[in-house]
């Protein structure tokens, strides 16, 4: 069996020569180089799998994420899965001589990524893909170069990142920016913002904005924020609590359980599925947030009609009459899922993959419609569940795609 790097060596005088390799370059393509991505790899080639991941290693959470943010999913859910247990993030901590806290930094999480990635050896490809298309029982994967890669399969890892939702009242707005899109907030200081939205994103981006020293506002359609975890007492009832709730701490009492069997949700009703999901990722804040937001200003029960800019400044009119005027405006409206935003999918390889409502329609091993073509983490959530909107589910997502793959292996490349 080939090494990574003689596999690429490859790629690049097949690229040079004009023409696609004989034989396939890789087993498995993994476009993508988040938890997601970087977990699947590691997967994969505990079984022997030639596997390639493209993709500048996590990159979506060191450029898209605000300084000073802290993962919301508890310490003992933030570790990617790897096939040993050895790269959990205790195991970087020690490494790096990092000391242990309960809520994780973003910085020391960027860090525990790219110490992941380097565990992994030469399977990481930089580059980044430029289009993937369907040719006969192979994928031909063209790179922003120009280079050429084929592939037996195609595991699609390519996060949120283009899924950003956007209320048409903002659009074309020079001051306004989405919660995902990374910010600078040190440049706020004695400015006002407006923050919409109440989920953790956009309360998060509220106490660190007036951190930076904003004067900030938060607009929120629901009447009241909601709070994650709001029962205490029901997480410290010892073996009791553990039949209520799942390690991952992924939605609310008995939900949690069932969200931590992906393979049982993905033979629920559709209509079940969908109920369990929006439940379990309904907009609420982590309760340690709440302390930083005393001197933010909340406006529930209300929405934003009309924004325009004055000046230096935007007007927002919201629906009760009253108006706004602010620096700055944050988006903390989340995302919608649409596969067809992914830019390296080709028009006719997304015509193939049957769709609900944006999702890929997947199968056991995260099979789409199209013969070795699978999508893992956000994109896999309406079928197997909302563990895979978050890092614990990369254990999950891992496990059952390499045993998929392994099982319905090709043969020796």
């Amino acid at each position: 069996m080939k090494s990574a790097t003689t596999i690429k060596d490859d790629i690049g005088r097949n690229s040079a020569r004009g023409r696609a390799p004989a034989s396939p370059d890789c087993e498995v393509a993994v476009i993508g180089a988040g938890p997601y991505g970087l977990s699947a790899a590691a997967h994969l080639q505990s079984k022997g799998h030639r596997v390639l991941v493209f993709g500048e290693p996590m990159s979506f959470w060191a450029n898209r994420m605000p300084a000073g943010m802290l993962l919301r999913s508890p310490r003992e859910a933030s570790s990617i899965s790897d096939p040993t247990g050895k790269f959990d993030l205790d195991s970087f901590e020690a490494a790096s001589g990092r000391k242990a806290v309960k809520r994780v930094p973003l910085e020391t999480f960027v860090d525990y990524g790219m110490w992941f990635q380097s565990q992994l050896g030469s399977v990481l490809d930089r580059r980044s893909v430029s289009e993937v298309r369907r040719a006969g029982s192979l994928f031909t994967i063209i790179l922003s170069d120009g280079s050429v890669v084929t592939s037996r399969r195609v595991v699609s890892a390519g996060g949120i990142g283009p899924f950003k939702k956007s209320p048409q009242v903002f659009s074309n707005l020079s001051s306004v920016s989405h919660c995902y899109d990374g910010s600078n907030l040190k440049e706020l200081r004695g400015h006002k913002v407006a923050v919409i939205g109440a989920g953790q994103s956009a309360l998060e981006y509220a106490a660190l904005s007036q951190e930076a020293g904003a004067a900030v506002e938060v607009i929120a359609r629901v009447p009241a924020l909601r709070w994650i975890g709001m029962h205490k007492w029901l997480h410290q009832l010892g073996p009791v609590s553990k039949m209520l709730y799942a390690k991952h701490d992924v939605g609310p009492i008995g939900i949690s359980r069932l969200v931590a069997y992906p393979k049982l949700l993905l033979n629920f009703p559709m209509g079940l599925k969908d109920r369990i999901r929006t439940r379990a990722v309904r907009p609420a804040g982590a309760p340690w947030l709440a302390p930083r937001l005393h001197e933010v200003t909340m406006t529930t029960g209300r929405t934003v009609q009309d924004a325009k800019e004055i000046g230096d400044e935007i007007q927002l009119t919201l629906d009760d009459g009253s108006e706004r005027r602010v620096h700055h405006v944050f988006l903390g409206t989340g995302y919608r899922v649409d596969i067809s935003q992914y830019e390296f999918l080709s028009r006719e390889l997304v015509k193939e993959i049957r769709q609900l409502d944006g999702y890929p329609a997947l199968g056991p091993g995260f099979c789409t419609s199209v013969p070795g073509l699978h999508f893992i983490g956000a994109t896999a959530a309406r079928n197997f569940g909302p563990l895979l909107y978050f890092v614990a589910g990369t254990e999950f997502a891992s496990r059952e795609l390499t045993s998929y793959v392994t099982r319905n292996r090709a043969g020796a490349l």
